[in-house]
């Protein structure tokens, strides 16, 4: 940290102690108007499967909720909101901002504490309502919150600590404000319903004033600083009941806009280099867009065409199956629960809902299908201009390559051909910087990694994250080198940990040459990561890919002058057939596979699944969830400058 963020965390530290005892607190809160702004969902209740939300809703009334790892796991209605449900542990309802929320032995595993507090069921509650008008879902919601006001009492306890999560737990009360009614709700109905929205609205003043003072700032300043501005804004927008704000409301803005260019390369790559945080960003850019255009607020063109851009990034990830490579850190996080429908995938629904809204019939088709979550937000109308974009003849052949494949500000570079047709072959080189500012908080040591998929299959995956807070054996892991399709030197990470979400030395990337032409495509990159040692090595990566021959072939170059330990990593998914034939290894993943081999080493492969000390052969594909997965691992001693060939010849298709 640098002197000024020094100072300003003493600061910060400062005004929490004067409000631990009773200084600097937010006052009761004195409504001058109950004019309240207008929703920005749409209206229509048509469309919508009301079976999912209903069966959703009973659950969430039976006292059984998810989070996370725990599926249908019993919390209580309404649940004790400062216990966490994975250990057990209730955290004591001390003064929040003194409060250390890192210490499992205080708050168990924090993660699991927070994520029902962010209240993504009350908004399934008010779903399930507005869609059959049965009044047992909207006094859910009233008891949901009621108990939630006497458990939480500002400011004490753990939820009264993150300012990230009084703004996420915001705007889910805005949607579920929309869904109920808004200010003619028939839980506002008589005195009691009166003293309710009463308590309703002083709770949400007290978040609106703790947002505004406690903003994440310098090396900090990553997306809980977008989300802070998020929260803000959809607070002081949708309830502008009291003098400050429309202070709050200018702050929330100006931090928007100037936070959207910062935080988001103009290539649209997000500069945190995980792709959930992409799709974090990005879905609280267009929240915030939506609200404040259905309240006569504008974002700039540049928000807007800065977010089109993100949308593109996204669309040249993914395979033909809609599948994302899980780049970076992901806590499956969603802003608001909107669908409860099966198999909602994230990505493809931003994809869905910025087709009509930049009028691109290619992220229409790109997102394959109108999903409820674009419906909440567009309505029937937002459906029907997306069947319209989707009808849209394409200005070119399906094969042709229609969107963007160089990302130069953020640094990944898509290789293949036959792009969104059953023939593709995608490969996500990644020559990106470690992460966004000074502690790259989510950001993995995975320089000149690639992924692959052929056909909408993974032949080569991104294993995920697993954990966060707690598990440090396992958080460093999956993080780190081994767990990327790369290379590791001396046991060693490119880049130096320094706490679950904190780097000390970043392995800086770059690309030095890109080509792609009908028979090819040429990528070549290196880093610096282990420049450091006392024998310095620079690796070097070229990435070739035969489009005729349909072999990718892949040259690790590394440049130093005394003896190291060396080990390539390829990292297969879990339902990934593999069988070793001498030093080449067949993978068979669906009908799509591929032979990997060294032909020109005399080192063996290892195939490593589900080890545990040291962990090796994992894969995540959900929050504080793994399982055994395939990977192989080429290992040998070089002496001087070296170079390494590995082959990745694609199988024939198999129907």
């Amino acid at each position: 940290m640098g002197r000024q963020e020094i100072l300003w965390r003493i600061r910060q530290l400062a005004y929490a102690r004067l409000e631990s005892i009773g200084f600097a607190r937010a006052r009761p809160s004195v409504i001058k108007t109950h004019d309240y702004g207008r929703s920005w969902l749409a209206e229509s209740r048509h469309g919508f499967v009301a079976d999912h939300y209903v069966g959703t809703a009973e659950q969430i009334l039976a006292g059984r909720f998810d989070v996370f790892a725990l599926h249908d796991t019993t919390l209580g209605f309404p649940p004790r909101w400062n216990r966490d449900p994975k250990t057990g542990t209730e955290a004591p309802l001390t003064f929040g901002k003194t409060l250390n929320y890192r210490d499992e032995r205080v708050v168990g595993d924090i993660k699991y504490l927070w994520e029902p507090n962010r209240h993504l069921e009350l908004v399934t509650l008010a779903q399930a309502w507005h869609l059959t008008g049965e009044m047992k879902y909207a006094e859910g919601c009233r008891m949901l919150l009621d108990s939630w006001f006497e458990q939480c009492p500002y400011p004490l306890g753990p939820n009264w600590t993150s300012s990230l999560e009084h703004a996420v737990r915001l705007l889910n009360w805005s949607v579920a404000w929309q869904m109920l009614g808004e200010a003619d709700s028939p839980l506002f109905a008589e005195v009691d319903g009166e003293a309710f929205r009463q308590r309703w609205l002083d709770s949400i003043y007290q978040h609106c004033y703790f947002i505004a003072g406690y903003f994440s700032r310098h090396s900090s300043a990553n997306n809980h600083l977008f989300g802070e501005y998020m929260g803000l804004f959809i607070g002081a927008l949708m309830w502008p009941c009291w003098r400050e704000s429309a202070n709050w409301l200018k702050t929330a803005q100006a931090g928007l806009e100037e936070e959207a260019l910062k935080q988001n390369a103009p290539d649209g790559v997000n500069r945190e280099q995980a792709v959930w945080y992409q799709h974090e960003v990005a879905d609280m850019m267009l929240l915030c867009g939506l609200a404040g255009r259905a309240n006569g607020i504008e974002f700039s063109a540049a928000w807007w065409n800065r977010l089109e851009a993100m949308l593109e990034f996204i669309a040249s990830l993914m395979d033909v199956a809609g599948k994302v490579p899980m780049v970076g850190d992901s806590d499956d996080a969603v802003m608001v629960r909107f669908s409860c429908k099966p198999g909602f995938n994230v990505y493809q629904s931003l994809l869905a809902t910025g087709s009509v809204l930049f009028e691109r019939g290619d992220l229409a088709r790109k997102a394959g299908t109108f999903d409820d979550k674009s419906r909440w937000l567009l309505g029937e109308k937002g459906a029907k201009d997306f069947a319209r974009l989707v009808a849209q003849p394409s200005a070119m052949p399906a094969s042709a390559d229609i969107l963007k494949r160089a990302f130069r500000e953020g640094g990944y570079y898509i290789l293949g051909d036959q792009f969104d047709t059953p023939d593709e072959v995608r490969i996500v080189a990644d020559a990106g910087q470690l992460g966004y500012l000074s502690i790259a908080a989510h950001g993995h040591a995975d320089a000149l990694a690639f992924t692959l998929s052929a056909g909408g299959h993974e032949i080569l995956i991104d294993p995920g994250t697993f954990a966060y807070h707690t598990r440090k054996k396992w958080r460093d892991y999956f993080r780190g080198t081994s767990a990327h399709n790369t290379v590791r030197v001396d046991g060693l990470d490119q880049s130096v940990i320094g706490g679950n979400f904190m780097w000390l030395k970043h392995a800086k990337a770059r690309c030095e040459e890109w080509e792609s032409d009908a028979t090819r495509d040429l990528f070549v990159g290196s880093h610096d990561g282990y420049e450091r040692l006392s024998d310095p090595v620079t690796h070097r990566r070229s990435i070739e890919y035969d489009k005729r021959a349909r072999v990718i072939r892949v040259t690790d170059t590394l440049t130093c002058k005394a003896t190291h330990h060396v080990e390539i990593f390829w990292h297969l998914p879990e339902t990934c057939q593999i069988q070793a034939m001498s030093n080449e290894i067949s993978a068979r993943c669906g009908n799509r596979g591929a032979v990997i081999s060294m032909p020109d080493s005399n080192w063996m492969p290892a195939i490593l699944s589900g080890e545990e000390d040291p962990p090796m052969g994992w894969v995540s594909r959900h929050f504080d969830q793994k399982c055994p997965g395939p990977s192989i691992v080429w290992s040998g001693q070089i002496s001087g400058n070296t170079t390494l060939n590995t082959e990745i010849r694609l199988m024939r298709h198999e129907s």
